[in-house]
């Protein structure tokens, strides 16, 4: 499902409210939930490439000034005149590229210059810097900007480019640090340096969020995330398992608790199984695949791919078990590729080709074919899967939604007019499908229709009083549609009360404290998120968030000011 647009023209990395983002709440949650820049201008090549500096600007630069001769009779220069003329003169030796010539003479302006005139030496320092950074000596570069930022503590261009020195030497904290106060300087105003900021976000978030995703302990998704991420499956081969026996061990026991929505031991139920001899275990492969599921849920990436790989190059094995292996590997390789999605698509390949009557197969990968904007090849799966399973409502609505998007983007009101009249008849055949809801307000709200949008959640929790993700949208619609932040945030404050596991209800609530300058209340909540959070891609997402209201607060200590004061005008 694509991220809908929030119309701010600033990058995400200020923290815009997370308005028209995903309202997928089952199975479209694991492919697409982090795949958009949420609540943040996307900028455009041509865009960055207008924004970057073609030329290096100095300080105090007059070319005029530079061909002057002095008269004969003039007298000798001293003092802050002699020191303007040699920054003068270096900064002719700048503009052709005799950047040693440069330094020579911004060396002897600094020498010259008088103590007291702090904005002077500040410029001499800068465009010595300037220099430097020409021959890529990023530690003088470093040490020339701190100067210049002791003088004039104010100084952006110092700023920018010290911070760009310090991610020359991926020292990313210091970096971050050094935009963010350039970006308050200017008063959140220069878009160049607002890109740099975002550039270096993503850089520090994807290193904190390799590091993290290291030791990452198993964290298990709330009973109802697991619940709607299981109703995806029309054919799980384990859940339409009938089972005798009652016997509370091995897989019978995991099978008992999956049954139960007691998932937390099913991984120790299973490995008890599969440690069984072969002569006594009957369900080592459905173990496997159990286990796999799990493992991949909360996380155990490496553990996952073992126990489905197992099932899936067992060629005697099931043809079920094998393509819903594929199914979920295909998942995986989403999850921890979103790059490459070739991967994936290999393994949904190869499912087709053991079991292509199992619909499920191209539900699945119709949502992939959407995250990557593939609306034909979408459309065309998710018919497929829907021939198969036509009693499913998550395929009916998934199929109309992809043709929304279509019709959408080839601007066909006809198609629209259509296809909405569709939503309205799934609705009704399928009227306890909290997804039809959700997707329906989705679309609702991207047309502005906010009341309608708004009576579908409110619909959806009639069905599922208990779905904290819907109580979350429903609050970002509030603030879309009304601005009414205390009614947005007191949904989503239901959704945590309801959902302590609800990642999403403390990253959204997070970015709203940081647009009411809350922003150590904030981190705590990024904080929350992150120890929730599953992939290394929702891991790099939260870091940035929460290392934007890190530097803000650290920037404005250093800078002597309150909180408040630094919020960007949104």
């Amino acid at each position: 499902m694509t991220t809908g647009s929030t119309g701010s023209t600033f990058p995400k990395w200020q923290l815009a409210l997370l308005i028209g983002t995903p309202v997928a709440i089952g199975l479209g949650y694991l492919y697409w939930r982090k795949s958009g820049d949420q609540g943040g201008d996307k900028l455009t090549k041509k865009r960055l490439a207008d924004l970057k500096d073609k030329t290096i600007s100095l300080d105090g630069d007059t070319s005029e000034a530079a061909g002057k001769q002095q008269p004969a009779d003039a007298k000798p220069l001293t003092g802050r005149d002699l020191a303007n003329k040699h920054k003068t003169d270096g900064n002719a030796h700048f503009r052709v590229g005799k950047y040693d010539l440069a330094i020579r003479e911004y060396d002897a302006a600094i020498k010259h210059c008088p103590t007291y005139e702090a904005t002077d030496r500040a410029t001499y320092y800068q465009n010595r810097a300037a220099a430097y950074e020409q021959l890529q000596n990023w530690a003088a570069v470093i040490k020339d900007c701190t100067s210049a930022i002791e003088c004039n503590p104010a100084y952006a261009k110092a700023l920018v480019r010290r911070a760009k020195a310090y991610e020359q030497q991926q020292d990313l904290s210091r970096a971050l640090e050094d935009i963010t106060a350039a970006c308050i300087v200017d008063r959140f105003q220069n878009k160049a340096t607002l890109v740099s900021a975002d550039r270096i976000l993503r850089e520090l978030g994807q290193q904190h969020g390799r590091e993290a995703m290291k030791s990452k302990k198993p964290t298990y998704p709330s009973k109802q995330f697991l619940k709607s991420y299981f109703s995806s499956f029309n054919n799980d081969p384990i859940g339409k398992l009938v089972v005798a026996s009652t016997e509370q061990k091995g897989f019978i026991k995991a099978k008992a608790l999956f049954d139960s929505a007691e998932y937390e031991g099913i991984v120790a139920a299973c490995t008890e199984e599969l440690e069984k001899s072969e002569s006594e275990s009957e369900y080592k492969l459905e173990a496997l695949l159990l286990r796999g599921t799990f493992y991949n849920l909360i996380a155990c990436y490496e553990e996952a791919k073992q126990d489905l790989d197992a099932v899936i190059e067992l060629e005697t094995a099931d043809k079920r078990l094998r393509s819903n292996a594929l199914i979920k590997r295909a998942s995986l390789a989403m999850q921890t590729e979103p790059d490459s999605p070739g991967e994936c698509f290999k393994y949904f390949a190869r499912a087709e080709t053991i079991d292509s009557t199992n619909g499920d197969i191209f539900h699945h990968r119709g949502q992939v074919y959407i995250l990557t904007d593939r609306m034909d090849d979408a459309i065309a799966d998710f018919e497929r899967a829907y021939q198969l399973c036509p009693t499913s409502g998550i395929i009916a609505t998934h199929l109309c939604y992809a043709s929304y998007r279509q019709a959408a983007q080839n601007r066909d009101e006809s198609a629209i007019g259509r296809i909405r009249k569709r939503f309205n008849e799934i609705l009704e055949q399928y009227a306890d499908c909290v997804e039809c809801y959700s997707i329906l307000a989705q679309v609702l709200t991207e047309e502005q229709k906010f009341d309608e949008a708004d009576s579908c959640f409110a619909r959806a929790l009639k069905v599922e009083p208990d779905n904290a993700q819907i109580y979350v949208h429903r609050g970002l619609l509030q603030l879309q549609w009304k601005g009414d932040i205390d009614e947005g945030v007191k949904l989503i404050k239901k959704a945590i009360q309801i959902d302590g596991k609800c990642e999403f209800a403390y990253e959204t609530l997070g970015t709203i404290e940081v647009q009411r300058g809350n922003l150590v209340e904030a981190i705590k909540l990024f904080e929350r998120a992150i120890e929730l959070a599953r992939t290394e891609m929702s891991l790099v997402h939260l870091y940035s968030l929460k290392d934007a209201a890190v530097a803000q607060v650290d920037v404005a200590k250093n800078m002597g000011l309150s909180i408040s004061n630094i919020q960007p005008n949104f």
